[in-house]
């Protein structure tokens, strides 16, 4: 390893988003950093940077301007130079980085499940028809709509705390979160049940950390090799690409899960329309060197079972 390791002097800095589950990212990319190369905490500085994403609260993010909102003031200031590396959401994550940024590396992945959150009930069979379910995301909308068009979908953002207390205000019956959230969080008395991947199939890439680097910065490169996942950059890869060529974003309900069994990945991929009335489903399986063409594979398999219009949403073609 090089000599020109961080010290508490000249720490190396972490641009990360303030939400409480942001800052557990960010505290976790920091102990694996300091734990592969013996270093003190103090040789890294963890830097709050706030997005619009999190300054716009009353608006579904489709409306404002898609997942970029929770990456764009974060990468304008890795790019100037004022944080060194940037920790990220990867469900958060456009495909595609800006000029002279790169993503390469990836923390071990949590639990890739969703979580259906109630005091009352365990599932969403449970729900007496034109129940009240608050949810931000499109894909699990469409999702729930799909199985059970009966259901009042009201949009529920905010960050793990605040929607835990508008569940508590009795302004929906239940909501959902990421199981990698509760995971890394370690709310007590949180009344959640796991949702098998089978009923409700993840966003493309939850459940990982992705770490966001300059691209001629040698230096970082090196460290980030030292705590990259393998496994789950393999996963990532397919998913990605199969995100990547329906040309995913927050105005798409799209669903993907890439699963490793020795040399074998099998993906599992979705795309619906966001008011659920229709759902198309596909898998691959092969070598894993082989996922990002599979997951491109599926997509165009998917984008030709759905036909042209499906996705006429993102002309305004279709109001939803």
């Amino acid at each position: 390893m090089r000599n020109d390791l961080p010290t508490p002097a000249a720490p190396l800095r972490i641009g990360t988003r303030g939400s409480p589950l942001a800052l557990a990212q960010a505290n976790e990319t920091r102990d694996r950093l300091a734990q592969a190369f013996d270093l003190p905490h103090e040789a890294f500085s963890i830097v709050v940077i706030k997005t619009t994403g999190d300054r716009v609260l009353d608006r579904p993010l489709k409306e404002i301007g898609g997942k970029g909102l929770f990456t764009r003031e974060i990468e304008e200031d890795l790019l100037s130079g004022a944080i060194d590396i940037a920790v990220h959401s990867m469900k958060d994550m456009p495909v595609l980085q800006p000029e002279g940024l790169m993503l390469d590396t990836y923390l071990p992945r949590e639990d890739t499940r969703d979580a259906f959150i109630s005091p009352e009930f365990s599932g969403i069979d449970q729900l007496a028809p034109g129940a009240v379910v608050g949810t931000s995301s499109l894909r699990r909308r469409a999702q729930l709509l799909h199985k059970r068009p009966d259901l009042t979908v009201v949009e529920f953002r905010g960050n793990m705390q605040t929607r835990l207390k508008k569940l508590g205000d009795g302004v929906a019956s239940c909501t959902f979160l990421a199981m990698a959230g509760l995971n890394r969080m370690q709310i007590p008395g949180v009344p959640h049940t796991p949702i098998d991947t089978d009923h409700m199939l993840p966003a493309v890439a939850q459940g990982a950390i992705g770490i966001e680097r300059r691209a001629d910065d040698e230096r970082v490169a090196e460290m980030l090799m030292a705590i990259h996942h393998i496994p789950t950059g393999q996963r990532l890869a397919a998913e990605r690409a199969f995100l990547t060529r329906l040309d995913g974003s927050c105005e798409t309900p799209i669903a993907g899960l890439a699963e490793l069994d020795g040399t074998t990945l099998t993906l599992r991929g979705e795309v619906l329309r966001p008011d659920g009335s229709v759902a198309h489903k596909g898998h691959r399986s092969g070598p894993i060197p082989d996922g990002a063409a599979m997951g491109a594979d599926l997509a165009a398999e998917l984008l030709d079972i759905a036909g042209p219009g499906f996705f006429d949403w993102h002309t305004g073609a279709e109001k939803v």
